[in-house]
């Protein structure tokens, strides 16, 4: 009996997906992002809010927070949407084909960054509920379990990632442990005395929204890469916007939450306190191999922005083995300062690409070409916008935190851009 074939899945690179393959809707979309905005590190962020704040102002900054920063999340990817291309291509029309090396560059390094952070809390969480059973060589054992798994996903890629693994599986998982955490944090008998007391202020109030928008900024570089697949831009559009402002919001006040009813900073073991914590932590694990799977398959398809012949497989490798060094090097403390670098890098980019297609909207759109052999070479002033941006974020988290430096800095971007045009007449 002749057994039969078996094919690869399909390598979307970096030309548009075919129409008939955009067959992501706003509940895909919405699953897919709610599963992206949850996940142990986001825990870890929300208990970077206490004890400067309270528990209510925990989470109205959450809520804020997560609105404004998946607004911006859902208004990046309508360029995917509407064009099929992923991120890193579509920026080609705004600051060049070889402007956009940069951006790529930058996102790589944050991407590598958090596939290292992922395979960590994910093998200290899995440590933590096997025990040693390897002795010191426990955690790295996990770390590689689980990015032979991620590597596995990010090989197949995000249509089977989304129908298979997390509308049939991962996502219910997590809504289930999630709910089981939060009854069992908020049945603790000390609630009541915490609920309402307000935080010590040792942490400036838009400072604290900065690191709340900074979560789904990061995703905003590789959202096009996903996005790319949805029936059209009101899908896309919808389903990120709501998907990833419940996930953001209630994950970000859970993890405060939990360091602060808790007592215990480290959420892993705080978890594991709980009433079946170590199953939840179990089923939370399960899915938070989707965070380092789209951190491992976007590495590769922004690295293809650049060398577009390269076989996605090598690149997908090449970033799952980075991750896994990166594990050993660098610290979990590190965390608050990588979220206000990627807010730093990418919020003032976000206000010139969402300028841009503003008036490109207005003039017609893009047209394909320019996003492959006819994109400019370099956007002087788009870069220059940027980097100026950058600049103000800086200066402002540096100098005058408790102004907040996301929102200045998105729209000194926005407007620079928009003067440039009017000055240029582009």
């Amino acid at each position: 009996m002749r057994l039969p074939r078996l094919r690869a899945p399909p390598e979307w690179g970096i030309k548009p997906v075919p129409q008939q393959f955009r067959i992501l809707r706003t509940v895909d979309l919405f699953v897919l992002w709610s599963s992206l905005g949850v996940g142990l590190l986001v825990l870890v962020a929300g208990s970077l809010l206490v004890p400067a704040l309270g528990l209510l102002e925990s989470f109205i900054i959450s809520l804020l927070g997560s609105i404004i920063g998946s607004i911006f999340l859902a208004l990046a990817g309508l360029i995917g949407s509407d064009y099929g291309v992923p991120t890193m291509v579509s920026l080609r029309p705004i600051l060049g084909r070889v402007g956009s090396y940069l951006p790529t560059i930058l996102n790589v390094i944050q991407l590598v960054g958090w596939t290292g952070f992922e395979l960590m809390i994910m093998g200290a969480a899995a440590s933590n509920i096997s025990g040693p059973i390897l002795g010191e060589y426990t955690k790295p054992f996990w770390i590689i379990v689980f990015a032979i798994w991620c590597t596995a996903l990010a090989l197949g890629g995000p249509l089977i990632v989304v129908r298979q693994w997390l509308e049939k599986v991962a996502i219910w998982l997590v809504y289930f442990s999630t709910a089981w955490i939060t009854f069992q944090v908020f049945s603790r008998p000390n609630v009541s005395a915490i609920l309402f007391k307000p935080g010590d202020g040792s942490l400036p109030i838009l400072l604290a929204l900065d690191l709340v928008i900074a979560m789904p900024i990061s995703w905003w570089p590789l959202i096009s890469d996903y996005n790319r697949f949805s029936k059209d831009s009101k899908s896309g559009f919808l389903g990120t916007f709501l998907g990833y402002t419940l996930a953001n919001t209630w994950f970000y006040f859970l993890g405060a939450s939990i360091a602060l009813i808790m007592g215990i900073k480290d959420i892993v073991s705080s978890i594991s306190m709980l009433f079946l914590g170590n199953l939840a932590l179990i089923l939370i694990l399960v899915d938070e191999t989707d965070n380092a799977f789209a951190d491992i398959y976007s590495t590769a398809v922004s690295l293809q922005n650049i060398s577009p012949k390269t076989k996605q497989w090598k690149f997908v490798l090449a970033a799952a083995a980075l991750g896994v060094i990166l594990t050993i090097t660098i610290p979990l403390e590190e965390y608050e300062w990588f979220l206000l670098m990627i807010g730093g890098l990418f919020v003032p980019l976000l206000g010139v690409v969402v300028s841009e297609y503003i008036i490109r909207r207005r003039k017609g759109g893009f047209r394909i070409e320019e996003f492959y052999e006819k994109s400019k070479k370099i956007g002087v002033g788009q870069l220059i916008s940027w980097f100026m941006g950058i600049i103000l974020y800086f200066a402002i988290t540096n100098l005058f935190p408790q102004i907040g430096a996301s929102i200045p800095s998105f729209a000194l971007s926005a407007i620079l851009n928009l003067l440039f045009h009017k000055l240029m007449k582009v």
